[in-house]
């Protein structure tokens, strides 16, 4: 199983945005700047997060991206799922009931998914602030 390269600027992108100043947004230009990407292909991810309700976009020129819910309600979970989707790694091909390989995987993608669901965004972006106050730079 592997992530698509979108759901790794998702991450990123969602914690810069938690690490700017409350109240305050950031645009895609400064967004894609810092990962190195073209803007274009970073709004195509925005919009993606911007459809599950974790950041707002605000047009125009004072414009940007913040986040929408608290942020302590902003899982890893939550971004994967908006931009991978929310279907099961694995489907069996031989579809009988009660198939034991089937069981196995899904409890081992259910205990992945809790691991994920468990896991704050915010938490991360805390570590970073605390990195780079402590001069270690500020790598997410």
């Amino acid at each position: 199983m592997r992530y698509s390269k979108a759901t790794g600027y998702a991450l990123h992108t969602i914690v810069h945005i938690m690490l700017q100043p409350e109240g305050s947004s950031v645009g895609v230009q400064e967004l894609a700047e810092m990962q190195h990407l073209s803007p274009t292909y970073l709004s195509k991810i925005m919009t993606k997060l911007t459809k599950a309700g974790l950041i707002l976009s605000t047009p125009g020129a004072k414009g940007g991206y913040k986040i929408a819910r608290t942020e302590h309600e902003i899982s890893f979970l939550d971004v994967i799922n908006a931009i991978e989707g929310d279907a099961r790694f694995f489907d069996c091909s031989i579809h009988h009931e009660g198939c034991l390989i089937e069981n196995i995987m899904r409890d081992a993608e259910d205990h992945m998914r809790n691991e994920l669901s468990s896991r704050l965004l915010i938490d991360i972006a805390k570590e970073a602030e605390a990195r780079h106050a402590n001069g270690k730079g500020m790598t997410q």
